[in-house]
């Protein structure tokens, strides 16, 4: 692995904006380990055959944060995936749901407001670290969900293939099925 730099950056257009539109989420597959096998930054252009993604809109304060671990005397370097969901209306679905997302470890294509979909534990998962089920105090205050997602994995978040805000799975072989909630 070379550890050289190869590029460098002018300072960018201020035409960005942050911000999560979706999420989706699908059931651990191990197939996603061998898309990149060997080559850390090369873009998502494939999906396992057969994937099925459940879609989670979203307006709001979720976040998503990549943390770089980096130890000079242990020579490791880690990256740590942190997603923080606000889900708005408690539904004894969502509860199901969220049960079953903190037993598994999903993977999860985070789609945001600039276009762009990155995947979240790429190779090990996502595991649910934390969360409230609340229903406020005032009026005001959250009826619903708050769940924090971590995942830990060897290379950042690889970005999907030639994703747009119009199409989160742009130029991927293999597309997903797209699974869709209700408004309830």
């Amino acid at each position: 692995m070379a550890c050289n730099l190869s590029a460098g950056r002018n300072e960018p257009c201020k035409d960005s904006v942050g911000g999560i539109a979706t999420v989706y989420f699908c059931n651990y597959t191990s197939s996603f380990g061998a898309s990149t096998a060997g080559d850390a930054d090369a873009l998502l252009e494939s999906l396992p055959s057969g994937l099925t993604v459940y879609a989670y809109d979203l307006k709001g304060n979720s976040s998503y944060t990549e943390t770089v671990n980096s130890s000079r005397d242990n020579g490791t370097t880690f990256f740590s995936q942190e997603l923080v969901l606000n889900l708005k209306k408690l539904t004894n679905e969502m509860t199901t749901q969220l049960k079953l997302m903190a037993y598994g470890r999903p993977q999860i294509f985070i789609h945001t407001m600039a276009g762009d979909t990155l995947l979240v534990g790429q190779r090990e998962g996502a595991d649910v670290t934390g969360g409230t089920i609340q229903t406020g105090a005032a009026l005001g205050d959250l009826y619903g969900y708050s769940v924090t997602f971590t995942g830990q994995e060897q290379f950042p978040a690889p970005f999907v293939s030639g994703s747009t805000y119009g199409n989160p799975f742009g130029a991927v072989t293999n597309p997903p099925t797209i699974v869709y909630g209700t408004n309830s």
